[in-house]
């Protein structure tokens, strides 16, 4: 909501209505019911309260000075003897002047050749009165001034004219041949007011009429050069509100007439609980309504403002520097108003620009966050798994957050992320949903017309490994480019790394498991296969962790890294941000749900198969000497004498089912990536990780 469209206006005191003559709107009043008997004709009672007769029993020569009076009376909008003001069409209607019936025919013909000069004036003059009323804004109450000001000339041309006629100077014919350069200016000026009076324009309305109709009479030269001071009078107080805002970003608009509205209800904070960040597009947004001659600059002019806005929030004095050769005073032919608002924006953008690279850091707390949500230095997060393992394996409501600061803290202590500054923003969180479904949740990144209902469903066994994350805090003005929208996508991608890096984990112990019965000649047996079954796994894990790291998140991150240092605005530094987001989730296949469900299922077989691992070798190996226990992973590590291996048919279909599953996973894989590459080129890079095409067997 426009903070300004609430503004109320002073009132007009009542008296201006209930005392027309005090106004000049006397001759507006409807006349006495007598005056306006209803015969044919006029006669002498309907047309003057003291005439006495009709003027045609008069001598052509005396009619003429009489009708040269009461012109004289119509021209400044007064009802003569015998030509009188009538409204066609009731209480609005127009207002005409006729003349009485048995005057001259020749008087008649020329005293009407001049009433469109005396009508044009009585609209303009109730335009005046009706447009000076405070509500009518700053536009109508300028323009108003400056046709006031045309009235006091034209007035001025009739008492010099009533001066001639007192001389015995002036005939009809020389009262029509002087009134000859008025009547087209003032045809002109009545017609575009009485457009803005039947459409009640106000503010930006009234000045594109005035320059329409001052384009459209570009063949009468005098017209045209009236109508442009008219606008550019009429604009004078719409250039000092626009002057404020693209010099001190602020908006003195008491009338809302500017087209740049204000949403005051959209406050900074918003910007880390909003998702959509609807503080920066909808905190100051353009109305519908903008002048013509600032129709192709509208997007600087309202930019130039947000930033002047921004530094101010942050409590940094900044205003463009004004010159008198910058004054926004009009908007000539010569576009130096455009040339202004260039040098204005690039003024702003430059300096909030700097403030925001220099004074707040932004490329050192991306850094930072690619750090740890990115795992760009995932030493932290190796010592956090380890000794928050236990929490994390908690179903969601079992876990305490608090529990899972104090381990992320102490980790953060004792690793070399306590060299960084900034690691003391970072926190945990733990979502509610699963990856899926959190993306399906969110409607910009449109995929959750791919998923299905099944896909949506919880696991009951979802645990604190597939729904931790972290975040980060970020404060005001930095909250602009990491937004709430930006952190949430970091967040989708952490959260997939880190369920990969718990794979790879699991992966490793099994492998570890492995590893310690390799003393005992176990070729051709069960155990062999489901070591080579690890090892598939295992590089099926490491390639996609590589994949993902190497081949998608750290090009992008240099992409945007040298788009950041070249931009030339804070818009632009959003922009390559959110590209840079962008296109990390499309290539980590967080926006293509087939391929992300095909790789959940991959990791959920390995995690399923690693959990199994420990039985598989306990049921397979028999330990024919025991040796104390050199701890879990190392259990039988002995020499190949006190190993004894015993075939175990249940062992056996295990493991030809875990490696059933995963081949056939890692096969169905190849179609889709095929049918996608040429759509998604980055997918060749990663069958060729996945797949093992074209790397050492």
């Amino acid at each position: 909501m426009d903070s300004n469209s609430s503004a109320t206006a002073p009132t007009t005191p009542s008296w201006n209505s209930e005392r027309p003559f005090l106004t000049g709107r006397f001759h507006q009043e409807t006349k006495d019911s007598s005056r306006n008997s209803a015969i044919k004709g006029f006669s002498m009672d309907s047309l003057s309260l003291g005439a006495e007769k009709a003027i045609g029993c008069y001598h052509a020569s005396v009619q003429e000075l009489i009708v040269i009076d009461d012109l004289l009376s119509a021209l400044v909008g007064i009802e003569g003897r015998y030509i009188s003001i009538r409204r066609i069409g009731g209480e609005e209607g127009e207002l005409t002047f006729e003349v009485d019936a048995s005057m001259d025919l020749a008087l008649q013909e020329l005293a009407k050749r001049i009433f469109p000069l005396c009508e044009s004036y009585l609209l303009i003059d109730q335009f005046v009165e009706s447009r000076s009323q405070f509500k009518k804004g700053l536009v109508n109450h300028a323009f108003a001034a400056a046709v006031r000001a045309l009235l006091l000339d034209y007035q001025a041309m009739v008492a010099q004219l009533e001066h001639q006629f007192r001389l015995g100077r002036l005939s009809l014919q020389g009262l029509w041949f002087y009134c000859q350069p008025m009547m087209g200016s003032m045809k002109a000026l009545s017609s575009v007011i009485q457009k803005a009076l039947s459409n009640d324009y106000e503010g930006v309305d009234v000045l594109n009429l005035l320059q329409s109709q001052a384009k459209a009479m570009a063949g009468d030269h005098v017209v045209r050069s009236l109508l442009e001071k008219m606008a550019h009078c009429a604009s004078s107080a719409y250039l000092e509100i626009l002057e404020r805002w693209v010099y001190e970003g602020v908006i003195d608009d008491p009338y809302g007439e500017f087209f740049i509205a204000e949403n005051r209800s959209l406050q900074k904070e918003s910007l880390t609980l909003d998702y959509d960040a609807k503080y920066w597009r909808q905190r100051y947004s353009l109305k519908n309504s903008i002048p013509s001659f600032l129709a192709d600059v509208a997007g600087t002019i309202l930019t130039t403002g947000k930033y002047l806005n921004v530094m101010r929030e942050c409590g940094h004095n900044v205003q463009v520097r004004v010159s008198e050769n910058s004054k926004l005073r009009n908007f000539g032919s010569n576009h130096h108003y455009l040339e202004c608002i260039k040098t204005a924006y690039d003024f702003a953008s430059g300096e909030l620009l700097n403030l925001i690279r220099e004074k707040y850091n932004l490329l050192g707390k991306l850094r930072s966050i690619k750090h740890y949500l990115l795992l760009d230095q995932g030493d932290f997060l190796v010592h956090f798994m380890d000794i928050a393992r236990e929490e994390l394996t908690k179903k969601n409501e079992e876990i305490s957050v608090e529990k899972l600061q104090s381990l992320m803290d102490l980790a953060l202590r004792s690793t070399a992320a306590a060299a960084d500054p900034c690691h003391e923003d970072l926190t945990c969180c733990v979502e509610r949903s699963t990856l899926l479904k959190r993306l399906s949740m969110l409607k910009d990144l449109e995929i959750s017309k791919a998923i299905s209902d099944n896909d949506l469903e919880e696991p009951a066994s979802i645990t604190g490994l597939e729904t931790f994350s972290l975040s980060y805090k970020v404060q005001w003005p930095l909250s602009l480019v990491i937004s709430r929208k930006a952190l949430t996508k970091y967040q989708l991608i952490f959260r997939f790394l880190f369920h990969c890096k718990h794979v790879n984990r699991q992966l490793c112990g099994a492998w570890q498991v492995h590893q310690g019965v390799r003393a005992a000649n176990l070729k051709g047996t069960a155990i062999s296969r489901s070591s080579l079954l690890c090892r598939s796994m295992l590089k099926f894990i490491n390639s996609l962790l590589h994949y993902l790291t190497f081949e998608v998140l750290e090009p992008n991150w240099h992409v945007m890294n040298n788009r950041l240092q070249s931009a030339k605005s804070i818009d632009e530094v959003i922009q390559y941000h959110d590209l840079f987001l962008q296109k990390c989730l499309r290539e980590c296949m967080l926006l293509l749900p087939v391929l992300l469900k095909k790789m959940e299922k991959l990791k959920l077989i390995c995690l399923q198969y690693a959990a199994a691992t420990q039985w598989l070798i306990s049921s397979s190996i028999e330990i024919a000497e025991p040796l104390p226990s050199l701890g879990k992973e190392s259990k039988y590590r002995t020499s190949s004498k006190a190993l004894k291996f015993t075939e175990n048919a249940t062992v056996t279909d295990s493991i030809l089912k875990f490696e059933k599953e995963f081949h056939a996973e890692l096969q169905s894989l190849g179609p889709i990536l095929s049918s996608r590459s040429q759509a998604e080129p980055y997918l060749t890079h990663l069958a060729q990780w996945i797949l093992g095409v074209g790397d050492e067997k």
